[in-house]
């Protein structure tokens, strides 16, 4: 062994440089694996499920209105609060056969079918099969999983409602389809590399009771943490794009739509927000003063949560009231007033001109002149986080792709106008109706994370 005294000084500061740099990779790595649960924030004992205790009996399974209902028709409940149905089928395609584009910013990864055919599909998986696929994110025959399915999540789930939900998707018509070739770039294009990620970063473990805490606050957690995974798209990721409990439910950038934040803080998180109000909005993607859901939010509500029944959704507010509110320094508190029902007052900031032109010509008979709609509660723009965001992500994305909800569509405007108007649009809404006005520009840099100028409609129409 070559003592360090015996090397150039040169030499030296290399070797003691490389060894820094392999303790601090290796102190993140702990800091990683040792990283809490997306439910230890939340103090008591937690112990395996017991056949003796009625509070831990209670949290996994379908609500007792479906008690007696077979177990097809379980699966189906469970699946739709799994959110099944929102990655693995496209617009307009078949139910559960996949094909669904997941733009990445290092490449694009489709979902697969999960119909029973046996070619395509997962018509050949057995119980075993189905449990590590869905639990661990190995497919048979060792084929990794990558985490854009939410095993990470789903490995909270007992065996019984994960085959349910496989006896469900067992049911349906068998539908034959070529897969989609990913697009990944290396070295994310190497499967066998999940295997790795899945080890340190992936629990591999059931759903724990908590002790000290009601039934219905079990079955609230089970519902958000392994059936809903509100995390997956609520909770800011790690540079190993785990889950950082750490910021738990604090808000991401998903699929180009920002996620906001729904902890207790009470002026950018739902903290200020009623039981009733959170109630509402996870069944009907809206409630009175606090805007709507749109892009993925209003997908998981219109083919998920919608369907829980109202004691599970209570129990899912529950849950989620007690998460520790955590401050999103880039939000400001939002404007619960109205603008000014005069076109010419309203405005504090000087914006470009053709954003107020294109408001008045496409939006502002849905939208009114106040933010207040006079044809559609859920087209309010007053209260609404989306135009009290100064990155007016959601803004944007809105403007470009609609919205396709159940109850009322916003139809895209991405053909119609160029990125300068639809950034013109942009920043005149949010100056008009929010607590701080936005300076979107045809050529991003900061509001998108990059170091380098980006395309507007890229970034945002792509999901980037």
């Amino acid at each position: 062994m070559v003592r360090l005294s015996a090397l150039s000084p040169a030499a030296r500061i290399v070797v003691v440089a490389l060894a820094g740099i392999i303790v601090v990779a290796g102190a993140y790595a702990l800091w990683l694996v040792a990283g809490p649960g997306p439910m230890d924030f939340a103090s008591g004992h937690r112990a395996a499920r017991s056949t003796t205790n009625a509070t831990e009996m209670s949290f996994a399974g379908v609500p007792a209105e479906l008690a007696n209902a077979d177990l097809i028709a379980r699966g189906e409940y469970l699946a739709r609060a799994a959110d099944c149905s929102a990655c693995h089928t496209t617009e307009n395609g078949q139910a559960y056969a996949g094909g669904r584009a997941f733009v990445l910013p290092f490449g694009t990864l489709y979902s697969t079918n999960i119909t029973p055919d046996k070619e395509t599909g997962i018509g050949n998986y057995s119980d075993a099969d189905f449990l590590r696929a869905v639990r661990e994110g190995a497919a048979p025959g060792g084929r990794r999983l990558y985490p854009a399915m939410p095993y990470p999540s789903y490995t909270y789930m007992t065996d019984a409602d994960a085959l349910a939900i496989k006896a469900y998707l067992f049911s349906l018509p068998a539908v034959q389809v070529t897969q989609a070739t990913n697009t990944l770039a290396f070295p994310f294009n190497q499967r066998w590399l999940m295997a790795l990620w899945s080890a340190v970063l992936s629990p591999d473990k059931r759903f724990a009771v908590n002790s000290e805490h009601s039934a219905q606050w079990n079955r609230g957690a089970y519902l958000a943490e392994a059936m809903a995974h509100c995390g997956e798209c609520h909770t800011p990721r790690t540079l190993a794009f785990s889950i950082d409990n750490r910021r738990k439910f604090a808000g991401f950038k998903q699929a180009g739509w920002r996620a906001y934040n729904i902890t207790a803080d009470r002026e950018t998180g739902i903290g200020g927000w009623s039981s009733q109000q959170v109630a509402e909005y996870v069944s009907h993607g809206h409630t009175h003063g606090r805007g709507a859901a749109g892009g993925p939010m209003g997908e998981a509500v219109d083919q998920s949560l919608r369907y829980l029944t109202p004691g599970d959704v209570e129990a899912l507010v529950t849950y989620l009231k007690t998460v520790p509110p955590i401050v999103s320094h880039d939000l400001p508190a939002v404007k619960d007033v109205p603008a000014p029902a005069l076109h010419s007052e309203g405005l504090t900031v000087a914006v470009d001109p053709r954003g107020k032109q294109i408001f008045e010509g496409a939006c502002v008979s849905c939208h009114g002149w106040s933010g207040l709609s006079p044809v559609l509660e859920r087209a309010t723009f007053v209260g609404a986080r989306a135009v009290n965001d100064p990155s007016a992500v959601n803004v944007v994305q809105v403007v470009l792709a609609g919205t396709n909800r159940t109850g009322g569509n916003m139809p895209a405007f991405g053909a119609a106008y160029s990125d300068v108007e639809v950034a013109a649009v942009a920043n005149y809404v949010t100056a008009r109706f929010g607590s701080r006005a936005s300076s979107v520009t045809r050529r991003m840099s900061g509001n998108c994370g990059r170091k380098h100028p980006i395309d507007l409609r890229r970034e945002f129409h792509e999901g980037r």
